[in-house]
């Protein structure tokens, strides 16, 4: 791989100069190897960045040198790592979330224009994305079709939302007392997607658990396998569609746990408790050899993790 490193002697008697190179490699995403050296990848849009860099610091009294090197190594990637930004960008969004019911629509389509913003700003100098950026990209959605929502409720028309979201809003009323189908021996997805349905969607919920997706009965309702009624999207595991789905996506609570769900199955933005709770649930997996009772047990833990949260969330 290529990369652009520019090496800077910055005049210290001109502290302007030093603030104007300063802020202009933070803009561009440039990462610091050393004092005096930055690291970006290859890019024509980066070069220009660097070169008028070098050429500012050049005509301010300092000295700029602006090179290209090739290099396998890896290590130069991870200075670029932006999980950190994106956490914060994360908590943000479920702030505007969980703020969304009581909000009047011109004030959540502010909040959304400027958490769009932010997101641009991040994802243009995320030259590696990876999870964590395709999990607020998923905020994101639930945050344009919390304000689509809101502004066809108020006036009928709707005000445009800056993206739509994939996931369909439906009626939990039209989904009781119904067969849900998923793989057998669940694991954290399949086993939190359970004990939501039961908990907040369905509660005389009968879960199948299929050797085969493909034995899914026609009149069962499917969920984390490809084809099923409720799965993987771009930015969602199943749990998150069908928080989405549901309208539940607002409370902080699930919401909470929703990131740790999501962290277990695909990655991402990390949550502290996560290996715990992954560690919690892989004894009751190799302990439980019939799925009902793993689920039973899963959903206790679930249940107290929910009422941990809570708590938390009032103190």
């Amino acid at each position: 791989m290529s990369w652009l490193l520019l090496i800077l002697s910055l005049p210290t008697e001109n502290s302007t100069a030093r603030m104007r190179a300063w802020r202009a490699l933070k803009a561009c995403g440039a990462a610091v190897l050393r004092d005096g050296v930055y690291l970006l990848p290859e890019g024509e849009d980066r070069r220009e960045s660097l070169k008028a860099v070098a050429e500012d610091v050049n005509r301010s009294g300092g000295q700029a040198y602006l090179l290209e090197s090739s290099t396998d190594d890896a290590g130069f990637a991870d200075l670029f790592d932006r999980t950190a930004d994106y956490a914060r960008l994360s908590q943000d969004l479920a702030a505007c979330l969980a703020d969304a019911p009581a909000t009047a629509a011109p004030d959540l389509s502010r909040m959304a224009r400027k958490m769009h913003k932010a997101c641009d700003a991040l994802t243009a100098i995320d030259f590696f994305p990876g999870e964590a950026r395709r999990q607020v990209q998923g905020q994101l959605a639930a945050l344009d079709q919390a304000l689509e929502a809101k502004s066809q409720a108020q006036d009928g028309a709707g005000e445009p939302s800056p993206r739509p979201s994939a996931v369909q809003r439906l009626d939990r009323s039209a989904y009781q007392a119904r067969q849900w189908a998923t793989r057998r021996r669940p694991w954290v997805d399949r086993l939190a997607s359970a004990w939501l349905i039961r908990r907040f969607i369905d509660p005389q919920a009968r879960f199948l658990w299929l050797a085969d997706p493909a034995d899914c009965p026609a009149e069962a309702l499917g969920f984390d396998f490809d084809g099923a009624a409720f799965t993987h999207t771009p930015e969602f595991v199943s749990f998150e569609t069908l928080l989405h789905s549901f309208g539940l996506e607002s409370d902080p609570v699930l919401a909470k746990l929703a990131r740790l769900v999501h962290f277990l199955d695909v990655g991402g933005l990390p949550v502290a408790e996560a290996p715990g709770i992954e560690t919690l649930l892989a004894g009751m997996r190799a302990s439980l050899p019939d799925d009902d009772s793993l689920l039973a047990a899963a959903s206790g833990a679930f249940d107290y993790l929910y009422a941990h949260y809570e708590t938390r969330a009032h103190e």
